[in-house]
């Protein structure tokens, strides 16, 4: 697998990345600590070296598996991981005072059994703390040794280029699929000015452009699409068309859905890494297959037209969760 450049400090990773957070914790009941742990070996096995995690996914349980996992080949690897939440638990707010972040990162490191952290980001922006403390402590803890990257989640541009003017932000990480593309609108652009990497998180709109959802579809009251306005009956139902498209584009390619949603991503930007997660690893080896799959020029084209022309209906997240994106 080739690599992609986060930044412009030298944060190297795969290009296709692994999001641990499902292995732990928002799709439902953790996976098996074992199992777990032998599938993000596995990932390693195939070219992948780069690895999302977070305090809030567990809290601390997801962080425990990824060092577990991780302890015999950490020199071969990126470890990412975040703070931002009261106690590392989302509903109970936000938190990124100077002193709780020092605390999240001694605890990130004891977990993740590292003395580093290679890319520290804040989960959400804390409207509270000033985002120049926020910037300051971190570049502090990488004066320290303790982290060698900033980053930052689902932030605005004001507070990107605010962060960014106190220590440069490596990547940004948001939301960003074919089912969801506010990113383009005006982030992008910034992120390019600025020369910051772009890790998309749901590259596969939560499972949506998988193409194995229907209307049909049941989540269980501990799988938190359950509660996503994009995966209630009606909205499935009406976005079929996405999943038509992307299925068609599959075929052509002697492809998957999935790895033609991954590759457009890739075909985006080359600062651009997407961290598609799973628990299994017949999918883990597809979503990384999206690497071998090539978009012409007039591919992408037909599929932006096709986009612009598809009305997607659902918000993505409930009022609750959006209330925490500084967009």
């Amino acid at each position: 697998m080739n690599t992609r450049e986060l930044g412009r400090n030298g944060l190297k990773v795969s290009e296709i990345g692994f999001g641990c957070m499902g292995l732990s914790f928002g799709y439902g009941p953790p996976m098996e600590r074992s199992a777990a742990v032998k599938l993000i070996r596995d990932a390693h096995e195939r070219g992948v070296t780069f690895f999302d995690t977070a305090e809030a996914y567990g809290p601390g349980l997801n962080e425990e598996v990824v060092g577990e996992a991780l302890e015999p080949i950490r020199d071969e690897v990126v470890i990412a991981t975040k703070f931002g939440f009261v106690n590392g638990v989302p509903a109970q707010g936000l938190d990124s005072r100077p002193e709780r972040i020092r605390q999240v990162a001694d605890e990130a490191l004891a977990r993740l059994r590292t003395d580093r952290i290679d890319l520290f980001y804040q989960h959400r922006v804390d409207p509270n703390v000033s985002i120049e403390d926020v910037a300051g402590t971190v570049k502090d803890l990488i004066a320290e040794g303790k982290v060698k990257h900033f980053g930052m989640s689902e932030a605005g541009i004001d507070a990107i280029r605010r962060a960014h003017a106190v220590q440069p932000v490596a990547a940004l990480q948001s939301e960003y699929s074919m089912f969801w593309r506010e990113p383009e609108n005006a982030l992008l652009p910034v992120l390019d000015e600025l020369g910051i990497g772009f890790v998309p998180f749901a590259p596969l709109g939560k499972g949506f452009l998988t193409g194995k959802m229907s209307a049909d579809t049941v989540f269980a009251k501990d799988d938190f699409r359950s509660t996503v306005p994009r995966f209630q009956t009606d909205a499935l139902e009406a976005n079929r068309a996405l999943v038509e498209l992307v299925t068609s584009l599959a075929a052509e390619k002697n492809a998957t859905p999935a790895q033609v949603a991954l590759a457009w991503l890739l075909a985006q930007r080359p600062s651009i890494v997407p961290i598609p997660g799973t628990t299994k690893l017949h999918r883990l080896e597809e979503n990384l297959g999206a690497v071998a799959v090539e978009l012409t020029e007039p591919d992408l084209a037909r599929i932006r037209d096709a986009l612009t022309a598809i009305e997607l209906v659902g918000e993505r997240y409930p009022a609750s969760a959006q209330s925490l994106v500084n967009r």
